[in-house]
């Protein structure tokens, strides 16, 4: 068995790569603004504040959630969700450290 696309690279690579992929929507960048706004675990319909179909908004909250981005508890017949501090600051380490390491005073470029 050949090796994986993940295994191929570091776990810092992976990482960066699985948070830029959870940015990749606009839905989902939508979907953390509103987290971020409201700063505050969120039981309401998200979908009506992003202007989406609940079952779209379901599975880009799906998406954030397996990430870790996001997490959420279940109270009730609802699923409230909230920023996961913890993992957005590694997260927000994690792209600090890749832009940093560019240093356009040393690159001789075209």
């Amino acid at each position: 068995m050949g090796i994986t696309k993940f295994e191929k690279f570091n776990e810092e690579q992976n990482k960066i790569s699985q948070a830029a992929k959870a940015f990749a929507h606009p839905a989902r960048i939508a979907i953390l603004q509103q987290l971020f706004k409201l700063n505050t675990c969120v039981c309401g319909d998200l979908a009506l504040e992003i202007g989406l179909a609940q079952s779209t908004t379901s599975q880009h909250l799906k998406e954030l959630k397996n990430v870790g981005l996001i997490k959420g508890t279940i109270e009730g017949t609802s699923v409230c969700y909230c920023i996961d501090e913890k993992v957005w600051e590694e997260f927000k380490q994690l792209f600090i450290s890749f832009f940093n390491e560019y240093n356009n005073s040393k690159i001789q470029c075209c």
